[in-house]
């Protein structure tokens, strides 16, 4: 018998069994699941995505969405290319953070010797359910890299509803490139008819990959991350499923990953470039995986007053003008500001929205001095006056090559017309 601990419940098993494999033939593939979610039949919970883990002995590590109130022992098929597939125990991982919501973000780990040669995995309830009629997850990250296509990723993990915050959005995206950004990955639920039009922009020109999302298709995702002020099943559209996708998603793809919202920037201060402030940091804290930037809130409502980036060409543009919000809220004695994060995906087993829950190497802390987030949105502290904000210019700094550059994509994905 096999122990399996999931959560504060122990399950008694059956060790791994071999099934016997079907008749080879080579026109046969075994069926992949179509969309990210995929129900675990005869259950309540759902497979995302598997990828093997090189730094645990090279584990089958399975990305899911459990309900919590729901436990039950579950298996893990593996099959490899030539249909053998093998059933073994599994041990199911429900993340810390689950904000109480039913449903959680958790891995499974499917435990066992000789997975390397495993192409395909099934996550099921029956100890026997070797079914190669079934959708079964194709295995990622079969092979460490050690060079990368990309050196920064950013992953915004929800978008969803009806945003339709074209203008903040394309400044954002040119800001990201000019700081050396290549690559941004959305998991997408939903968002406004104009905003879609941009993003086809982004993703034909390369830099953007959307990964659907349809949660609201199998829960009812809650839009906040407060059970008592947001009903639902699963905490702001499975936020916390999507962050721990994108870092496996890019385990051998990118150098770095950045984990932030639709309207963040991770701004340096004290260089130019997010490459050179990370070389910067990382040659001072070499085995540091997780650098932590502090969230600073500039409002919206709040009007830088000479008016010299309120541009004609952008008042038919829906969104906010990042360019005319340049008052800070001042950081408040004993309060903690909540931090996003740069990662290094390889030293991340598990993460939250503001820090890791499992890593290898430690945190940094990155002083406000040297690097920021600048996030133009609703005032948080609502009572203080204008004179009591703090100017921070930092995006002016890139004026001449942002505007030009946000022009452009607008000409580019048809909200501006070539003459303008």
């Amino acid at each position: 018998m096999v122990l399996v601990h999931m959560n504060s419940h122990t399950y008694y098993i059956q060790a791994p069994l071999t099934i016997k494999s079907p008749p080879s033939n080579n026109k046969f593939k075994i069926p992949e699941a179509l969309y990210l979610i995929t129900p675990i039949k005869d259950t309540e919970h759902f497979m995302v995505s598997a990828f093997i883990d090189h730094r645990l002995d090279g584990v089958i590590r399975v990305i899911s969405i459990i309900n919590r109130n729901s436990l039950q022992p579950l298996y893990c098929v593996h099959c490899s290319a030539e249909q053998v597939c093998k059933t073994v125990h599994t041990e199911v991982q429900i993340h810390s953070d689950h904000f109480s919501f039913p449903y959680g973000a958790s891995d499974v780990i499917c435990k066992g010797r000789h997975m390397q040669n495993a192409t395909h995995v099934l996550i099921t309830d029956k100890k026997d359910s070797a079914d190669l009629k079934m959708e079964y997850l194709p295995i990622k990250n079969k092979a460490v890299q050690e060079t990368f296509k990309f050196n920064f990723t950013v992953c915004i993990s929800n978008l969803f509803g009806d945003y339709n915050n074209v203008l903040q959005f394309a400044q954002t995206m040119e800001m990201y490139k000019l700081l050396g950004v290549q690559h941004v990955v959305i998991y997408k639920t939903g968002c406004g008819p104009d905003l879609k039009k941009l993003l086809k922009h982004y993703e034909t020109e390369g830099i953007l990959e959307i990964v659907p999302w349809p949660i609201d298709q199998f829960l009812n995702p809650a839009s906040g991350w407060n059970i008592k002020h947001h009903k639902g099943d699963i905490q702001y559209y499975g936020q916390l499923v999507t962050l721990n996708e994108c870092i496996y998603r890019h385990m051998y793809q990118s150098k770095y990953v950045l984990l932030n919202d639709i309207d963040e920037i991770i701004m340096p201060y004290k260089h130019t470039s997010l490459p050179s402030v990370m070389e910067d940091l990382q040659s001072a804290h070499p085995n540091i995986g997780v650098f932590l930037i502090e969230n600073h809130i500039f409002p919206k409502t709040q009007f830088e007053e000479s008016g010299k980036f309120k541009r004609a060409e952008w008042n038919n543009i829906p969104g906010v003008n990042i360019m005319e919000h340049i008052y800070r809220e001042p950081s408040r004695k004993n309060i903690y500001n909540p931090t996003k994060m740069i990662v290094n995906p390889r030293k991340v087993q598990q993460t939250s929205v503001h820090s890791p829950l499992k890593n290898f190497g430690g945190s940094f802390h990155v002083p406000f001095n040297v690097c920021r987030i600048v996030h133009v949105r609703v005032p948080l502290q609502r009572r203080i006056t204008k004179e009591q904000l703090v100017v921070d210019k930092r995006v002016w700094d890139f004026e001449q090559e942002l505007i030009q550059n946000v022009d452009q994509t607008l000409k580019r994905s048809g909200f501006l017309k070539a003459s303008s």
